[in-house]
């Protein structure tokens, strides 16, 4: 019941932008405008989110673990499962954010003839999500030669790696037949599985249909209608200066690419996509489980007032003679 709000939303965002880049007087609005705002939510929502979740009190070490912790000398240790030190943390983090370590860990679990729980992996949703953002940075990084002048040497190598086979003319990119695999998979998933289907929100469906609307249109102009990459680069370089130019040789796909971007800009900051940032503020994975080791006092604890042992036991002291029961206080 989600999917076609999501994408009649996602189609909607399109056809505007194609007609903004099609009437003269829309262009600005759609090639400057739509942008330069979409930039300033993009950076300023980030900066809020990521300062509300820094400054979250967290008291005691929570981390998430799936192994031994350190102990007794003779009992081995799981240092990036269970670190108790800051370099066992690095290094968890490292395999979290590089290679999706918890990902590929994953499991799922479904009922099936004779009421019966089978456990399996899900090495194919490792591999859809490691290949989208590897191959989701490798475009950005390639992108950067619109941004900037001169072009740095790494830009160049790095376009010129992903294109090593030189399949056709312009040459194919590794990276665009790897986003597309990696998106189709991750949406086929929330299609054809019910089980994921059941739970999938308009928010999940959304933000594909943005990245898949982005990416499309970007190898619909690389491999199909073509584009004046001189003014693409005139577009961009006049956003990052703040000397906003809209060349009249830009055709409207290249609007409809830019407002796929400029929408998934604007609802980064308010979307699960910042799991981007949040990965590094999340407590069950940033620190080390040391509750072992040392004490943990929470320093935000406002003093209560307390009735101790000895305050009660004074209070019903007839009552407990009575009774006949001991008394610490004679």
């Amino acid at each position: 019941m989600h999917v076609l709000p999501a994408l009649g939303v996602a189609l909607t965002i399109g056809v505007l932008a194609y007609l903004g880049g099609a009437v003269g007087p829309l262009r600005p609005v759609v090639g400057v405008l739509v942008p330069g705002a979409a930039i300033l939510v993009f950076l300023v929502g980030i900066a809020v989110r990521v300062l509300q979740w820094a400054r979250v009190p967290v008291p005691f070490r929570i981390p998430t673990t799936c192994g031994q912790q350190r102990s007794l000398p003779w009992i081995g240790q799981a240092r990036l499962d269970c670190p108790s030190s800051g370099l066992g943390v690095l290094g968890r983090m490292a395999l979290e954010v590089l290679l999706f370590r918890s990902l590929f860990r994953n499991t799922r679990a479904e009922l099936r003839a004779g009421a019966r729980l089978i456990y399996g992996e899900e090495k194919f949703l490792w591999l859809a999500a490691l290949a989208f953002h590897y191959s989701f940075l490798v475009i950005f990084l390639r992108h950067l030669r619109f941004f900037l002048e001169p072009v740095p040497a790494l830009v160049t190598v790095l376009a010129a790696a992903d294109g090593f086979f030189q399949v056709g003319t312009p040459a194919l990119y590794v990276s665009d037949i790897l986003i597309a695999l990696g998106l189709g998979y991750l949406l086929y998933r929330r299609l054809g599985d019910p089980q994921v289907r059941y739970l999938s929100l308009f928010s999940d469906y959304f933000a594909l249909f943005l990245l898949l609307g982005l990416a499309g249109t970007g190898m619909l102009m690389r491999y199909g209608t073509g584009i004046d990459n001189v003014a693409a680069k005139q577009l961009a370089l006049g956003l990052v200066t703040f000397s906003p130019t809209v060349p009249e040789t830009l055709g409207p796909l290249c609007f409809v690419h830019v407002g796929f971007l400029s929408a998934l800009l604007a609802y980064f900051p308010f979307s699960k996509l910042m799991h981007m940032a949040g990965v590094f503020l999340s407590p069950t994975r940033n620190l080390a489980n040391d509750t072992r080791m040392r004490r943990h006092v929470n320093p935000w604890n406002a003093p209560v007032p307390v009735h101790t042992y000895e305050e009660w036991e004074e209070e019903f002291r007839d009552k407990i003679e009575a009774a006949g029961l001991p008394l610490e206080k004679a």
